[in-house]
């Protein structure tokens, strides 16, 4: 119930934490670092796979998947790869009792795996493009973690294309960002800024990194995804060419993206409250509850009428009746709240006489009297409004927190005290991004794909500015 959350004002962090778990969506794990997704958390998870999944099939992607262990020497092939990961490598050396001829990597990425068997399966222009997906665990040895949005290991999907030209390469690098922010925007009801990052905070490996910026309530960023642009890095790590149609031979071009369960740490960031999850229903596993108000003497009457309601609603609509007969239905209102239902219909004695049902919308607390015949298409209605207004509501926390400064003054205050996002110019020069990030905690989250005004300088230099960049902490 509502009063096991930490408000937000006093404790944000605590708050997040109290909302995983008394929501029930994950656990702390036996093992330090990882947790335990419960029923809830991962039925969310699989809303959001099914859509993800059916998007990428979409634009032509399939699965597949490849092995957990991960040659050591695999790793080892791309320099820069390997030194982007190396501090968050978990490493086997003995199996089977016995100590291993080669140490096996856990998978903390796909690359080098899977670009070892495109070596096996490509031979020709005709075998390319390459579209595959992955739906897979990894680990990564965090030393700081949090639940959803930190963890040593966790739930993600993985794109890994193959391609015949840079510049279809580059087309599917960015038609999965748009993929991503569809479904942020649309699906997560979560607004984001897309852009290129800079050299420092780009992938381990990749020529251009790509990615999706959220605002959460605490106006921290945070990374909601990736697309990569690997050029032919690891083509030529591991030696992948085919022979062209004209005949010639050249290496592959290639791009890896992916999401992960960090999304459902987003989605609690953006829409949640002091009573608990707020889930926008495109999400939701449970989009309405059912709640008879009942006594002893009215009990076969009320749910009666209430499982009449429950076979109308549920030919369109994911519903559920709580017939739980132990809590009082105060008691079940903050809890359905608690785990973030968009939509309650309460029926009472009085509902019932009527062929009436109240809706209440979760996002609002708005309580709206609808007739029984009426009542799937009005809740259809409101959780279209539901969905919008979740939306337009982050949106517009995002725009009254978003500033464009051009004083080192401005932008070292501003992270001082409330924070946010804060456009600025700069001049490209590692240096300046550093020293920001030294003196504010600061980081470019994306540059925006637009010139600088002319005359523009850079905001912790003042010389000529060449790039637009978003700043912000960030998780």
């Amino acid at each position: 119930m509502a009063e096991r959350i930490t408000p937000r004002k006093e404790n944000y962090s605590q708050w997040y934490v109290d909302i995983v778990i008394q929501a029930k969506l994950a656990d702390y794990s036996p093992v330090k670092g990882c947790m335990v997704i419960r029923p809830r958390g991962y039925a969310l998870w699989e809303k959001m796979q099914q859509t993800l999944d059916r998007m990428f099939k979409e634009t032509g992607h399939q699965n597949a998947y490849f092995p957990l262990l991960i040659p050591e020497s695999f790793i080892k092939r791309e320099a820069e790869h390997i030194e982007g990961f190396s501090p968050e490598l978990a490493i086997v050396t003995h199996a089977g009792g016995e100590k291993l001829e080669e140490p096996l990597v856990l998978r903390p990425t796909s690359e080098t795996i899977i670009w070892s068997m495109y070596k096996k399966w490509i031979q020709s222009y005709r075998d390319l493009p390459l579209l595959i997906n992955q739906w897979a665990n990894v680990l990564r040895w965090e030393k700081r973690t949090r639940m959803f949005l930190r963890t040593t290991e966790f739930l993600w999907q993985e794109g890994h294309t193959a391609h015949s030209s840079e510049e279809e390469a580059r087309e599917e690098t960015l038609r999965m960002l748009e993929v991503y922010r569809d479904f942020a925007e649309n699906y997560m009801a979560m607004p984001v800024l897309t852009g290129i990052k800079s050299e420092s905070e780009k992938f381990a490996g990749a020529v251009n990194t790509y990615s999706l910026e959220a605002m959460m309530q605490d106006r921290k960023a945070l990374q909601a995804g990736t697309s990569h642009f690997l050029g032919q890095n690891f083509a030529k790590a591991f030696d992948v060419t085919y022979q062209t149609a004209e005949g010639s031979i050249d290496h592959v071009w290639a791009t890896s993206w992916g999401v992960s369960t960090r999304l459902i740490g987003a989605l609690i960031m953006t829409h949640s409250d002091d009573k608990g999850l707020i889930i926008p229903p495109k999400l939701a596993p449970i989009e309405g509850v059912i709640i008879p108000i009942f006594k002893s003497s009215n009990k076969e009457e009320v749910l009666g009428y209430a499982r009449e309601v429950l076979s109308a609603m549920k030919q369109e609509i994911r519903v559920e009746i709580d017939e739980d007969e132990q809590n009082s239905p105060g008691w079940k209102f903050s809890e359905w709240e608690m785990v973030g239902v968009p939509l309650r219909v309460e029926i009472g004695p009085r509902d019932m006489e009527a062929r009436k049902v109240v809706l209440v919308r979760r996002d609002t607390g708005e309580k709206i009297p609808v007739a029984g015949e009426e009542v799937t298409r009005t809740a259809k209605a409101l959780l279209d409004d539901i969905q919008q207004s979740l939306f337009e509501r982050a949106r517009k926390f995002r725009e009254e927190n978003y500033h464009r400064l051009d004083t080192y003054k401005d932008l070292r205050k501003l992270f001082e005290s409330e924070g946010g996002f804060v456009e600025a110019h700069w001049c490209g020069d590692p240096d300046c991004e550093g020293k920001i990030k030294d003196d504010t905690k600061a980081t470019i989250r994306v540059l925006l794909d637009r010139k600088p005004v002319d005359g523009a300088v850079c905001i912790a230099c003042s010389k000529p500015a060449s790039q637009v960049a978003v700043f912000s902490k960030a998780y």
